[in-house]
């Protein structure tokens, strides 16, 4: 890609461009924000660096590129973490200037910067970005600070101190060191006062004043006065005010990017004027208005709810004719059902946690999320974006539509959602309108993950066992920003592998998770509490072409206590002949997949081939379920109340439609209702019936029904 990067002077944004090109992206412009008044050092903002602004102006010599600079006029306006465009806040001048850059440079799509342990300054950046249709890029997003800033000396960036305000910097001492010089003091304080070595927590700013990016010149600082702007005893803040430098050039001057802004001078630089009200986006149009013909439809709902604190609705279509609709349509039909659904109850999207999104077919993923953010957008969703899964299931196969959709529902506002649209060597990002993780109730619900390598965005080449081992990795780091981690936390992990896998490739993954929870459970700081169950989904393709996925569920326990967990798993003896297994967690939580092998369906419905199972034989599996999910329930001390969501996942090789299936599950549980009492069965069904191609509890996947079950108090 072809990037503008944001420099303010310091090793960070220097840093960042010589990671862009690491992994091929080409520096193309540089981006600078200043003061309004030239003779001002450093201004009060949470955003940007400023001090040492009088030396920007030389970068775009010393790289040959052509440097756009703007002049603050906002303020800290929206101190919020989550940005919202607010008028005469300092990140419309950011807005302002890149969207200058973007005019006069067309074939630029990102944007650099050397955020490294900031949300604040990630999320403005992201959200300037998704404003104006580029990709952030932020190669230093979560680094260890000791082997960056280590990093960053070795590859030959030379900086000097130009502000410090942390205990045990002294101005006197201190200002205008070159960095590779102050490593070991900085290591030494870090020890001793926990300071960020890298100066994140604003201890310190540096001044770049050479690097391997700087091919034409670098520059001297040949004088500078120290400002001591606060003389306090155990902290003292100072800073340099240059007076005067020169460049010394290496060569003579070549253009180190191409660019296409008409003057095609080198070292370019343009100061952008503007005013920097905000942008009137064009608003998406309202759900209810591009609901079409959803009323038109048979739309079934499935709603799982025991209470208003947290439940699932899941939404479909049923008995499709033999004209379908594409995938548009039925999309906008049931996105736009549970949009009234959820307003009926006066919910909205800002309350879902986690949706699922099933299409049938996965070429159609680019349009599905076209559709997709016509209705979850961030304005809605202020508190944060659901996390999100997308696979594709044999929908059409079994008489349902293009698009079958379950969202999960909180009544309150207290989740938090880990967002990060910006690529970096972290964990994939997500650019769109869903987030990487969602914690609600103490449990935290992962977007569905699959082996990209995050620096490239591109799926790890060498099989499914190299792709599941990342997917994994990425998994980890996501947990760690919950001060959790996924082998000492996981309740339920769901793994999608694609129908292209053979019965080996499948097998490998399965020992691959397993060794992956083995292997580190002697190496993690918290106890695991019980081992996570393994659901194994084949379905006919997943995102990007991936082999596998693995969507994860944690519980994170707010006081750090995590009970006392267990694992039941059922036996075929005699007495019993169930295929089961629960996690539970004190009796708060409680997930369970129960299987239907072929060898209980033999043993419930005896003299039966699995390939003649009719509805009959589907009514007793269906009361055999809905008797162990009772049992789970009531052994665990949990009510059908307490259920966030009930799946039965089947073949869709079953001689059946799935409405036929659904009449029948129906049925089965008001007779249940009636006879036990235990909840009151309504209109809608409290269950989801997801075809797919096999599951199981292994990779052999033999089930002909999985129940998945999971409820909980919290």
């Amino acid at each position: 890609m072809k990037v503008v990067a944001l420099v303010s002077g310091g090793k960070d944004s220097c840093y960042a461009m010589m990671r862009c090109i690491d992994y091929g992206h080409e520096i193309v412009a540089l981006a600078n924000l200043m003061p309004l008044d030239d003779s001002v050092d450093e201004l009060d903002s949470y955003m940007y660096q400023t001090v040492g602004h009088q030396i920007v102006v030389g970068y775009a010599e010393c790289m040959g590129l052509p440097l756009f600079r703007r002049r603050i006029r906002g303020s800290t306006r929206h101190q919020h973490l989550n940005y919202k465009m607010t008028s005469g806040d300092e990140v419309e001048d950011m807005f302002v200037l890149l969207n200058e850059v973007k005019k006069q440079i067309p074939s630029i799509t990102a944007v650099s910067s050397g955020a490294i342990a900031s949300d604040y300054q990630r999320l403005r950046v992201e959200s300037v970005c998704s404003r104006l249709g580029l990709v952030s890029l932020a190669y230093l997003w979560k680094q260890d600070q000791t082997l960056l800033l280590e990093e960053m000396i070795e590859r030959g960036i030379i900086a000097i101190t130009i502000k410090v305000a942390a205990m045990g910097l002294n101005p006197a001492k201190h200002l205008g060191r070159e960095l590779a010089d102050l490593i070991p003091y900085l290591l030494q304080i870090k020890e001793l006062c926990g300071i960020n070595v890298c100066g994140e927590g604003g201890e310190y700013e540096t001044l770049t004043l050479d690097c391997p990016l700087f091919k034409n010149a670098r520059i001297f600082l040949d004088k500078f006065e120290v400002i001591l702007h606060s003389p306090d005893n155990i902290a003292p803040v100072g800073f340099l005010h240059p007076l005067a430098f020169h460049l010394q050039h290496k060569m003579e001057p070549l253009s180190s990017g191409s660019c296409d802004i008409g003057s095609g001078k080198v070292g370019y630089v343009c100061e952008v004027q503007g005013d920097s009200t905000p942008d009137h986006m064009v608003q998406s149009l309202s759900a209810c208005s591009q609901l079409g013909n959803c009323t038109t439809k048979n739309l079934n709902l499935c709603i799982s709810r025991g209470s208003r604190d947290k439940f699932s609705i899941g939404c479909w279509i049923q008995n499709v004719s033999k004209t379908l609709d594409g995938l548009q349509e039925d999309l906008i039909s049931v996105l736009g059902k549970i949009e009234l659904k959820l307003n009926e109850d006066g919910f909205d999207w800002l309350n879902v946690i986690y949706i699922h999104l099933y299409i049938s077919n996965m070429k159609d993923f680019t349009l599905a999320n076209e559709v997709y953010v016509k209705f979850i957008t961030e304005k809605k969703c202020f508190l944060g974006v659901p996390s999100r899964s997308t696979i594709e299931l044999p929908l059409v196969q079994v008489g349902l539509g293009n698009a079958f959709v379950e969202v999960l529902v909180a009544n309150d506002h207290s989740k938090r959602v880990l967002h990060v649209q910006s690529i970096s060597c972290w964990a994939p990002s997500c650019i769109g309108p869903y987030s990487q993780a969602t914690l609600h109730g103490e449990v935290l619900h992962m977007a569905g993950q699959l082996g990209l390598d995050p620096p490239t965005m591109t799926l790890c080449s060498g099989g499914p066992a190299i792709e599941i081992e990342q997917a994994l990795l990425n998994s980890e780091a996501i947990a760690n920003c919950f001060n959790s981690s996924l082998v000492s936390c996981a309740i339920l992990l769901t793994v999608y592998c694609a129908a292209s896998l053979t019965f080996c490739e499948r097998t490998e993954i399965q020992h691959k998770m397993e060794s992956f929870f083995d292997d580190d459970s002697d190496s993690i700081d918290v106890k695991r509490v019980a081992s996570p169950i393994f659901l194994y989904i084949l379905a006919p393709a997943l995102p990007k072409g991936a082999l596998v996925e693995v969507k994860p569920v944690l519980y994170i326990p707010e006081n750090g206590d995590y009970g006392i967990g267990n694992n039941l798993l059922g036996s075929d003896s005699k007495e019993m002949v169930w295929d089961f297994q629960t996690y539970t967690i004190s009796g708060k939580i409680c997930a369970a997949l129960v299987s239907i092998t072929k060898d209980v369906a033999a043993k419930i419905c005896p003299n039966t081939e699995p390939e003649l199972i009719s509805g009959d034989h589907i009514r007793v599996i269906a009361k055999f379920c809905v008797f162990l999910v009772n049992k789970v329930l009531l052994d665990n001390y949990l009510f059908w109340g307490d259920l966030m969501h009930l799946k039965f996942y089947y073949t869709a090789y079953l001689s059946m439609t799935a409405e036929t299936l659904n009449l029948i599950f129906y049925e089965v549980f008001a007779a249940f209702a009636e006879d036990s009492k235990s909840f009151e069965m309504g209109k809608e069904p409290i269950f989801s019936l997801i075809p797919v191609l096999s599951s199981g509890r292994s990779a052999s996947m033999e089930d002909i029904i999985t129940c998945e079950l999971f409820a909980s108090k919290l």
